[in-house]
């Protein structure tokens, strides 16, 4: 059983979809291990796999302890992939059109309050080309909401700094703008001069992305992951921190404080609104306020006494 049509599929998606690295690393590796399924059961051949044979897969994979989120994700690599192989022409039928995978349960992202914020952002950073590097890496994030890929792959040219906005390459290498508050201004404005000389210092030339190192080349996502976790250790905040946790904190307080749904999703560069909503749960303090200020009948009655 040859590997033919995987290839086959991921230059698809690397050349028509513009799926990023990642993504492809993410789809190859679940399709191969489909494929390794079938090569251990005699008689099972990828043109011949149906509905039954997809099936017991997954309950194989749920019987392994992998947790129902994997297991979906592998099930909409196989939709995709199997997809492709019958607009292709490749099978006739398509055995994973209809297949359900296990039911996710629904987690609340982790978010930080305001008052973490504050502290996170009020820390005291030092004077030296990282520390500028940091403010600006953590403004940034809370500010735009951006994931941490984005956030990494931001040139300089992608920056209006007197507009307040920024350029962002999202998934799909869709474009879409992001607002830059005032904080977030004056941190990448101070992040500039250090920016250029550490370039300088390094002697290379200058790979144009806003975030360098030490060595002056692009920041890689892992070192922003690590700056936001080393940043937040050393601002006192007791729950572990990502990039992304400042993402669902960006999208949160947005939220608690009357923005709508769809201006969020566009920030966020959703495709799909119903991404959006899981952010949903924190408004509810919110509409009580507004239920009890705008209802006539909102406000509590006083008790006899």
């Amino acid at each position: 059983m040859s590997d033919a049509p995987i290839a086959g599929f991921l230059q698809y998606l690397a050349q028509e979809r513009k799926k990023s690295a990642a993504t492809l690393r993410a789809y190859g590796s679940d399709l191969r291990a489909f494929l390794g399924w079938l090569r251990r059961s005699p008689g099972r051949d990828l043109a011949a796999v149906g509905r039954f044979e997809l099936r017991r897969y997954l309950v194989e994979l749920e019987q392994q302890g992998l947790a129902a989120t994997s297991v979906q994700r592998k099930l909409a690599s196989l939709r995709q992939f199997f997809r492709w192989l019958q607009q292709r022409g490749q099978l006739e039928k398509d055995p994973a059109r209809l297949l359900k995978g296990p039911r996710a349960p629904k987690r609340v992202p982790h978010f930080l309050t305001t008052a973490e914020v504050d502290t996170l952002l009020g820390q005291p950073f030092g004077d030296e080309p990282q520390d500028h590097r940091d403010r600006a890496i953590l403004e940034l994030l809370y500010s735009t909401g951006c994931r941490v890929s984005e956030c990494a792959g931001i040139r300089l040219r992608d920056l209006d700094l007197e507009q307040g906005i920024v350029t962002v390459l999202g998934k799909g290498q869709k474009e879409r703008l992001a607002m830059l508050g005032g904080p977030a201004q004056a941190a990448v404005r101070a992040w500039l001069p250090a920016r250029r000389q550490l370039v300088v210092a390094a002697k290379r030339p200058d790979p144009g992305t806003l975030f360098v190192n030490r060595r002056g080349t692009a920041l890689s996502s892992r070192w922003v992951f690590e700056t936001v976790a080393q940043r937040a250790r050393t601002a006192g905040i007791a729950t572990p921190l990502t990039p992304h946790g400042l993402r669902h904190s960006f999208a949160t307080h947005l939220l608690d404080r009357g923005a709508d749904l769809r201006t969020v999703q566009e920030l966020l560069g959703h495709a799909r609104l119903v991404t959006t909503e899981i952010y949903t749960h924190v408004s509810i303090g919110r509409l009580r306020d507004v239920y009890e200020h705008a209802h006539p009948q909102g406000q509590a009655t006083a008790t006899d006494e």
